[in-house]
């Protein structure tokens, strides 16, 4: 147990820089900007997920209920 104790805030991290990139990548539209609050592109928000992006939404979900039980197990 001491070993999980130990490695947990390291994988805590990992899952944290590679959860932050995974939704920074999902934004759709051609300005990079976008991805942090700029341009305006509300019509685009709506509309079916295929290929790479349904992908990308799938593992994002994944790491995220990682991260959540990552940090359960912190807790106990």
């Amino acid at each position: 147990m001491n070993t999980i104790t130990s490695i947990l805030p390291y994988i805590q991290i990992v899952l944290a820089v590679v959860l932050v990139t995974a939704i920074l990548l999902q934004k759709t539209g051609s300005q990079v900007g976008g991805a942090f609050g700029g341009g305006d592109n509300f019509s685009s928000a709506f509309h079916t997920r295929r290929g790479f992006e349904k992908t990308l939404f799938t593992i994002t979900i994944t790491i995220a209920v990682l991260f959540v039980i990552s940090s359960l197990i912190t807790l106990i």
